[in-house]
Parts: structure tokens; sequence; C-alpha cells
């Protein structure tokens, strides 16, 4: 018999977890309402059945019930027929078989390689395998213009520092809203970095929506030091979101994705 306050520690990290999990379901899928729906399924699967969680840690149990749920449904991707989204695609089909989702799991969500391979299926030598391939592949790609949105300006000429060294050209740095949209309307980028909160108390995803009605669709990655305050499921949601403090490599991560995927979706208040 489980012990009770086993099943209420298991059920808060559970919750904690959570909105993680829904962010890799919708980098996984592309979309936040098919993450949604098998976030949902794996939640439900350790809450009927904790024992699916196989003696591993309750976070690593948790992504490894996920991933076994959307692999077993044939690891589907939401499709379009026309646009970015249909661009997205065409690349991730020349991806190699699991690259993207270790990368996933070890750049966004942090987990180690031995986790990694817990939670795919495979060897932890194959996973460091797969996170190296996606890296390259993803890289090789796509380059381009990005445009930083982000009021402190050690942060601002940090970023602008990665994506220059990843190869791609920064069309300049905006700290508010109407910075950035007379600097998007001068000199229109392929991808947007912005922050949330901006220096005159604007917002960056008003910014961003400006952007994109004068622009139309391009990737964008947000970043934010409270990502569960906008991965509450209650309203629209960003694809790329970076948590502050962030590290180099998430930066890499999300960029190179953002790039090669060219995901379109942002917030919307």
């Amino acid at each position: 018999m489980s012990n009770p306050s086993d099943t209420t520690d298991i059920s808060s990290q559970l919750a904690n977890y959570l909105p993680y999990l829904r962010r890799f379901a919708r980098a996984m899928t592309g979309s936040q309402s098919s993450g949604d729906r098998f976030a949902a399924a794996a939640l439900e699967t350790i809450l009927t059945d904790r024992s699916v969680l196989d003696g591993s840690d309750v976070k690593t149990g948790l992504f490894r019930v996920l991933y076994r749920i959307w692999s077993s449904a044939g690891a589907p991707v939401d499709d379009a027929e026309s646009g970015l989204k249909a661009r997205a695609q065409k690349h991730m089909a020349k991806l190699t078989d699991n690259s993207r989702e270790a990368l996933l799991l070890h750049t966004l969500e942090g987990f180690g390689f031995d986790q990694i391979a817990n939670i795919i299926g495979i060897e932890q030598m194959e996973a460091e395998a797969l996170v190296s391939i996606a890296r390259r592949e993803m890289a090789d790609a796509a380059s381009g213009s990005v445009m930083i949105i982000e009021d402190e300006a050690i942060i601002a000429m940090d970023l602008e520092s990665i994506v220059s060294e990843m190869g791609h050209r920064v069309t300049g740095i905006a700290s508010t809203r109407a910075e950035a949209v007379a600097l998007g309307k001068a000199d229109a980028p392929d991808l947007i970095l912005a922050d949330i909160q901006l220096a005159d108390n604007s917002s960056g995803i008003d910014a961003v929506n400006d952007l994109i009605e004068a622009l139309g669709e391009r990737p964008v990655i947000f970043i934010t030091a409270f990502p569960e305050r906008l991965l509450t499921g209650e309203k629209h949601e960003p694809a790329f979101l970076i948590s502050k403090p962030y590290a180099e490599d998430q930066v890499v991560s999300s960029v190179s994705q953002a790039m090669f995927f060219s995901s379109t979706e942002t917030l919307t208040t």
C-alpha cells in the first residue's frame, strides 16, 4: 500500500513540472493544442498508475511517459499545407530520428544524457550523439538576421554576442516597444528575440505582435524570469520560451530551432 504522504509529494511534483512538460510537448508536436493533449494524457496515466514511473525520479518518469505516448501514436507533428509551418515540416523530415527531441530535453529542459537515454529508451552514448547531430544539422541548415528586444544592456550585449557567433546578423537592439517597431520596419529581421518586460514598462509581447502585424509571420523567442506565468494553458503561448537566468546553450538551441523550424507561435494579450 502506498504511503499517503508519498502520494501527496508525487502529486505536488507533477504540478510543479507540468508547465515544462507542456512546453516540451508543444515543441515536439509543433502545436500548443496538440502538445497539451499529449501532456494531459501523460499526467492522467501517472495519476492512474504511479508504477509507470518505474523507479525513476518524478520529472524523468513524467517526461518518459509523455515521450512513449507520443511515440506510440506515431510521433505526430501538426502539419500545414502552406506558409512557414509547411516549410518547418519539410525541414523536420530531414532530421535524424530522435535528434531534435534529445536536443530539446538536454538544452531546454536541462536533462542529463543518462536521463535522456531513459526518456527516449536508448543508450547514453546514443543520446550524446543525437544531441551533437541535432546541433550540427540545425546550425548548417539556416542562418539569417536577428532582432533583439531587451532593456538590460548587459543581457542585450550577451545575446548579441551569442547570436553573432552563431553566424547570424543582428539587425539591432531595442529596449522599448516603440523602438522595436521602428527598428523592425527599418530592417526586417528573420527572427525576433524578445524580453517580456521592457524599459518604459511597455510589453515585449505587444511589440512582437505589432511587428508581426506590420512585417508578417516570422519566428519569435521570448525570454522571461517567470516562464511558468506564461505556461498556464489559459491563452496562446510561445513556441520558444527561455527562462532567465539563461544558459548560452539554451539560447543557441532555441535560436537554431526557431530559424530551422520557422515557428510563428507568439503570445496574444
